[in-house]
């Protein structure tokens, strides 16, 4: 390694590298900031070095300096600023973590390895490319930028970076879908809209995936790779017996609700979708509390569903550990058991089993005009199936036939038992966990984006319209596990939120699948 052009840079680096432990990261930070990049007057190659050891140099030298960030992303609207803190703070945390002796390698190697040129010494060398960086150095830069569009945008710039988007990455944080095509992509604030058709007008979401209404059915789009998948008709359901009918009765004995009761409604529509499987698909159908679980495989001509199960106020459904589970109103876990039809191959339920006895509260009216309305969401985090309850406290309108004015939400969370078939209440998912509810529902790790867990952030995705809020503007709220209190994340996006009215209670989250 020709030395030559850090004849003074060499002493800033060892001094930076042995700063105080008390120095504070702030002050670290700018002494990293400080330091100016040479890649136009040396060729800088790394020492045979743990690339973790090698990390911290290829920060100084490379990128934490943002003076030629610009060659990289032209075009490109990265932001630099946001690279350059999350390298920062990688590098930082590395400087914490090594023993002093490890901090004296780097400088020492810098000050003696190989002979010393002089300091006016021409350069015959060009200056390196960006696309030169390390795949594997490249690939912890990737990992360290929470939001999928730079993933997309980092993907953009060169084909051996692209190749590090490849590689097995942690999941970026969600999109924020609304139903009018417009998009954002969280922390930044900025809305988009993918090309083309757009996407406004979808009716749910499912993963990766926008659900849009057709004909008396629905299909699916992914915006970003546009795969598209076709489902059946809801008037073709294949009934399970075969020649099942409505059971009647004439007396007053009250009748459980079936779909044999409900198939023939004009108000049916899908409420809940989620992909098992790229051979399964299930849903809840019906309208207002009155639902039944359906399958199909993608592509086929026809649904399935027990014809004489009782229909449920169903609330979530999980695909987890490789079984499907499904709860109501009454926050009873039920199983939902699938086989094969012999004769067509498609999917069917052979049975729903319960394997865990809810203790639910319902909806009663307090002395002080207020009244908690309950919705429950489903999500696995950390290996574990989480049912969480979330208490919507309503005032109770004066005026007769007024409805419910929504107030502030407060939620509790429980992890599901097999071994007992008992919710056991928690009070914290972790640190390094946030919990996404909506529509679509789902935890994601951010320890490596250096971001805090431990908080829900939800939508208001009331599917029933039975309350209407005061504010005429809806935006992502986050409730904090630890202190059991909301607050507006809008407070720190002032960019994101959205009016209320028509089908915008429709916004839900958007789960990019990195490729």
């Amino acid at each position: 390694m020709d030395l030559g052009a850090f004849g003074w840079l060499r002493w800033r680096i060892w001094l930076c590298l042995l700063l105080p432990a008390a120095a504070s990261a702030r002050k670290r930070a700018r002494v990293l900031y400080a330091l100016p990049l040479l890649w136009d007057n040396a060729a800088i190659s790394y020492p045979p070095l743990a690339l973790e050891d090698q990390l911290p140099i290829s920060l100084l030298v490379g990128a934490v300096c943002t003076g030629r960030a610009y060659n990289v992303f032209d075009g490109i609207p990265i932001c630099r600023k946001t690279v350059a803190v999350m390298l920062c703070r990688h590098s930082l945390r590395l400087f914490r973590s090594r023993m002093i002796s490890r901090l004296i390698l780097l400088p020492a190697w810098l000050l003696f390895a190989g002979p010393m040129a002089p300091e006016t010494q021409p350069h015959l060398q060009p200056p390196p490319s960006w696309s030169a960086i390390p795949l594997d150095l490249a690939f912890l830069v990737l990992r360290l930028l929470p939001a999928h569009a730079d993933h997309a945008r980092f993907a953009a710039v060169c084909p051996q970076w692209r190749a590090a988007a490849r590689l097995p990455l942690p999941p970026p944080l969600p999109l924020l879908a609304l139903p009018n095509g417009t998009f954002y992509s969280p922390p930044y604030t900025k809305p988009f809209r993918f090309p083309g058709c757009g996407f406004a007008g979808y009716q749910s979401v499912c993963g990766n995936w926008l659900v849009f209404p057709r004909d008396n059915g629905c299909f699916l789009v992914d915006p970003f790779s546009r795969a598209t998948v076709t489902l059946p008709a809801l008037s073709c359901v294949r009934l399970r017996p075969p020649n099942a009918v409505a059971e009647q009765t004439d007396s007053d004995k009250p009748v459980d609700v079936t779909w044999m009761h409900i198939r023939g409604s004009n108000n049916l529509h899908i409420s809940k979708l989620i992909m098992c499987s790229p051979n399964l698909v299930a849903a809840f159908v019906g309208f207002r509390d009155t639902t039944q679980i359906l399958m199909c495989q993608p592509g086929a001509l026809s649904w399935s569903v027990r014809a004489y199960d009782r229909c449920k106020t169903f609330e979530d459904m999980a695909f987890y550990q490789g079984k499907l589970y499904a709860i109501a109103d009454d926050e009873n876990l039920l199983v939902v058991n699938i086989s094969e039809d012999h004769n067509t191959g498609d999917p069917q339920i052979s049975k729903i089993g319960r394997v865990i006895k809810g203790d639910p509260w319902y909806t009663v009216a307090y002395e002080d005009d207020t009244m908690p309305c309950k919705k429950l969401y489903l999500v696995e985090s950390c290996g574990a199936l989480l049912m969480v309850r979330r208490a919507i406290w309503c005032r109770v309108p004066g005026e007769s036939g007024s409805k419910l004015v929504a107030g502030q939400s407060v939620f509790e969370v429980f992890k599901a038992d097999f071994e007992h078939s008992r919710w056991d209440k928690v009070t914290t998912v972790g640190d390094d966990q946030l919990l996404f509810l909506g529509r679509c529902s789902r935890a994601v790790s951010v320890s490596q984006y250096d971001f805090p867990g431990d908080k829900i952030l939800f939508l208001d995705d009331d599917e029933l319209n039975d309350y209407d809020y005061e504010d005429e503007n809806s935006c992502v709220s986050t409730y904090h596990l630890r202190f059991r209190c909301v607050t507006c994340v809008t407070s720190g996006y002032p960019g994101i939120y959205w009016k209320r009215g028509g089908d915008m209670h429709l916004a839900a989250w958007l789960f990019p699948q990195d490729r």
